[in-house]
């Protein structure tokens, strides 16, 4: 017998993780640290109505977010681990990036019917303001990106590192935390390079090298031992996603290492995982030609960028990352 139980699972998914994401965008859960406090004290301090504001605390104590007793709210476990941005495990770092994602997931129809983005994002044609913006939106979630590479690799040997269109660079911050002696070159189009010198100085990165440059058409101008593209790859159209793999391995001292990361990756039977799969449909309203390539189109064009020893895994923030060693 057939029910609607899967289709009604799936409809009622959504309201709690909107509700998520207010709770992210007014700091409800940094707010609350370790402490207990009423609707009262929280909308004062956050300068909300507080009847209105505890429909919302109730909506995330319902959903196991929060905890509530005698009218005082706290951090229930998975948010003062996770929610809590003063954390290093903090996972809301891109709440700003994933609510203009949500937006852009509601059009998805409407990019089909028209067959183009219904919301369209253009890094090579954004002026000054909007890359400013863009760029600043990114930084925070960039740190905390930085920080989960820095876990999952062995950095004791990198004497330099390039992030390979980074936006703000700030990954390079959240890195270097731990080796704050590698080398930092962050390379990037030049509209978003511009903007990239004072983000990386208000987060005290000023010996960050950054260059001007598209990874689709040439090298950097200089040669690493660790070159990272994140999120780069899967805005591309095939052949300039290849190019920049094959430009990226240019960066590279002989026997240097890349990281490629980001969610928009999907297995060879493109059913899997969720976030690439659905990645893939947020890309239709954003990019006239980006997707979620397969396992197999990455490990095809790193095999021809010369890379050995490919692999392929999962980042605490639950992105894709595949690494490889320069031939040579």
């Amino acid at each position: 017998m057939v029910d609607s139980d899967r289709i009604d699972k799936l409809i009622a998914a959504v309201p709690p993780a909107l509700a998520l994401g207010a709770g992210l965008d007014l700091g409800i859960f940094t707010r609350l640290g370790s402490s207990a406090v009423t609707a009262d004290s929280l909308g004062a301090e956050l300068k909300v109505e507080p009847d209105r504001l505890s429909r919302l605390l109730y909506a995330l104590a319902s959903i196991g977010l929060l905890e509530v007793k005698d009218g005082r709210f706290r951090n229930g476990a998975e948010a003062a681990a996770f929610l809590d941005a003063s954390k290093p495990t903090y996972r809301g770092g891109d709440h700003a990036l994933l609510r203009e994602l949500w937006g852009a997931d509601l059009l998805t129809a409407e990019s089909l019917r028209q067959n183009r983005p219904a919301a369209l994002h253009d890094f090579s044609e954004a002026g000054p303001e909007a890359a400013a913006a863009f760029s600043r939106m990114l930084a925070p979630g960039g740190v905390i990106f930085g920080r989960h590479l820095a876990r999952e690799m062995d950095l004791s040997a990198i004497g330099s590192v390039i992030d390979i269109g980074g936006g703000p660079g700030t990954m390079l911050v959240g890195l270097r935390e731990r080796r704050p002696q590698i080398a930092a070159t962050l390379m990037e189009l030049p509209t978003v390079a511009a903007v990239a010198k004072d983000i990386l100085s208000e987060y005290g990165a000023d010996d960050v090298v950054v260059e001007e440059g598209d990874i689709t058409v040439a090298p950097s101008i200089g040669r690493h031992d660790l070159a990272i593209l994140k999120a780069v790859v899967q805005v591309l159209p095939p052949d300039q996603a290849r190019s920049s793999i094959l430009n990226a391995a240019r960066c590279l001292t002989p026997g240097g290492e890349i990281a490629i990361a980001g969610w928009g990756v999907v297995d060879d039977d493109r059913l899997g995982p969720p976030e690439g799969v659905f990645l893939n449909l947020t890309f239709l309203n954003l990019y006239r030609h980006g997707e979620s390539y397969t396992e197999g189109q990455y490990r095809a064009w790193m095999t021809e960028a010369g890379f050995r020893d490919i692999s392929r895994s999962r980042l605490t923030d639950g992105s894709t990352l595949f690494r490889a060693r320069l031939t040579g």
